[in-house]
């Protein structure tokens, strides 16, 4: 190894560097302490240093040794200049060390950084991305933040921008206070050429995380203590354009998703439609955002859900199923539970939840219970008609044909057979998809619709089957009976007979299987013959 080298740097495990130790020693205190140190323990000429954690990497270091090397006479600008004060910090290059140091160097430019351009500043406070631990303990974060806001409140007609800072304020750190009212220099003035009070949203979408929650704390908006829409708004725009879904999205935006949240929960419906406010559910739910935040969200769309559509309602699953069927009867019952809801708006909420029911029938993840839920989760009277929950009963039998008897005679529980109109009666009678007895029972509430004399009265024959029969009508009289009377007639008598046919079924099966033990003989392939066919 030539002479002039005697001193081994490795960075992070990563690089090592071949120095001379006087030239190093020379501008950082830090890295002389330490070959002092090893002096003292050992004789050998050639030292071995490991900087681990070191600001920037390797390349880092490659800049501050080039620094060194060149006897300070590296270039700095806005886009190395974080980059280079952390450095200068992490290894004690102060002028204690040597005159005119790296540290004496950068403090210097980043005086001027309240005549920066709005896209210089911008720059050098991404670039300090990489290192943020070590630039925000040494108030780099923080004196770039100052100058950012600086520039917000210089070019916009608005004056929500303060400083809450336990530490300092911008006023005694930097000599300025944040005004919308301050003077920029003309080179200062325009930061940019957007017009409107958000020209600088798209342009902080770029910083990560990390600091925008610094910058909101800063102005004192963190979590619930934010109270200024226009901080909402940008918060809402800044998440829109990031990652959802992945383990780092929900860890490091969780903080400014519930931020976003709590201002819109404290100007409620009157900066927000129920759209929007489902377009903000939608959004904040990729994120980690807490319990009590999504709850307080959950219950001002509630109280508003009348005058949502179904598109609104449709929000995707997380789990199982397409749609998140439990957040929709959340929303119900915080409307039904609201104070001040009248008939109309009950009403107007169950012809939307007949529609939505409708949607989501075909949903093959959709069980009978939660469709159950879904069509039971509002008052009886929130409903003049019935149509709309029998029509999303039959499309949901359709998309579930292996559907149990039992399940698809449950799943019609949620019926009311009084409030079905007769074209739906008549639909429900012929549905094949309907089991008989469901059928039955609607036909026998739709007698109440029928003159008395029409009425079809049910008895017993002598075997104890029950049959039907008409009280006795003169002939001349049956002339003027409706259509519909006749047709509800026969219909009821159908189903009627099918009953009968069942039940007369089952009475054979039963006889047989009972013989069938007894004699401990095999079930034979023609015994299914026995049975009717239903028609």
């Amino acid at each position: 190894m030539p002479q002039f080298i005697n001193l081994q740097i490795i960075i992070n495990d990563q690089h090592a560097f071949f120095l001379h130790e006087n030239i190093i020693s020379a501008f950082s205190g830090r890295l002389k302490k330490i070959i002092r140190k090893q002096k003292r323990k050992t004789q050998i000429e050639n030292y071995v240093i490991e900087l681990n954690d070191f600001p920037g990497g390797p390349d880092g270091f490659e800049q501050v040794a080039r620094f060194c090397y060149s006897y300070g006479g590296v270039e700095i600008t806005v886009s190395n200049v974080p980059l280079f004060y952390c450095c200068a910090f992490f290894l004690g290059m102060t002028e204690k060390t040597s005159t005119n140091n790296l540290l004496r160097q950068t403090d210097k430019f980043l005086e001027g950084m309240f005549d920066w351009s709005w896209t210089d500043l911008i720059m050098s406070l991404r670039s300090c991305e990489p290192f943020f631990s070590y630039a925000d303990s040494y108030g780099l974060i923080q004196k770039f933040i100052f100058a950012l806001l600086a520039k917000i409140a210089q070019n916009s007609d608005m004056n929500f921008i303060t400083s809450s800072s336990s530490s300092s304020s911008p006023e005694t750190s930097f000599g300025f206070r944040f005004s919308s009212t301050s003077k920029a220099s003309p080179e200062s003035a325009s930061p940019c050429t957007k017009s409107g009070k958000d020209w600088w949203f798209d342009d902080l979408t770029i910083l990560s995380p990390k600091i925008i929650e610094k910058i909101i704390r800063n102005l004192g908006a963190y979590g619930n203590q934010n109270n200024s829409f226009t901080l909402t708004r940008f918060l809402l725009h800044y998440l829109k354009s990031r990652p959802q879904g992945s383990p780092t999205s929900k860890s490091e935006y969780g903080g400014l998703a519930d931020t976003a949240v709590h201002g819109v929960i404290l100007v409620g419906k009157t900066k927000f439609s129920c759209r929007k406010l489902f377009w903000v559910l939608r959004l904040v739910s990729g994120f980690s955002l807490s319990k009590d935040y999504r709850a307080g969200l959950e219950r001002l769309i509630g109280e508003n859900l009348d005058e949502a559509t179904v598109d609104d309602l449709l929000v995707s699953g997380h789990n199982k199923g397409v749609y998140d069927v439990n957040l929709v009867i959340r929303l119900i019952t915080v409307f039904v539970n609201s104070e001040g809801v009248n008939s109309e708006k009950m009403k107007k909420l169950g012809r939307l939840i007949d529609k939505y029911l409708r949607e989501i029938s075909p949903d093959q993840n959709l069980n009978t219970s939660k469709f159950l839920a879904v069509a039971e989760s509002l008052p009886h009277s929130a409903r003049d008609c019935f149509d709309g929950v029998y029509r999303a009963i039959d499309f949901y039998l359709q998309s579930h044909p292996t559907l149990s008897f039992e399940d698809r005679s449950r799943l019609c529980r949620c019926l009311s057979y009084e409030k079905l109109t007769f074209e739906a009666s008549k639909e429900l009678a012929k549905n094949p998809r309907i089991p008989p007895n469901i059928s039955v029972q609607a036909l026998i509430s739709q007698q109440s619709k029928v003159p008395q004399n029409e009425l079809m009265l049910y008895g017993s024959n002598p075997k104890g089957s029950r049959v039907l029969y008409h009280d006795s009508i003169d002939s001349s009289s049956a002339e003027n009976f409706s259509e519909g009377t006749e047709y509800m007639k026969l219909n009821l008598q159908k189903m009627q007979w099918r009953v009968v046919e069942l039940e007369k079924a089952c009475k054979e099966m039963k006889g047989q299987m009972s013989k069938l033990v007894r004699h401990n003989s095999a079930i034979t392939p023609c015994y299914n013959a026995t049975l009717p066919r239903f028609c």
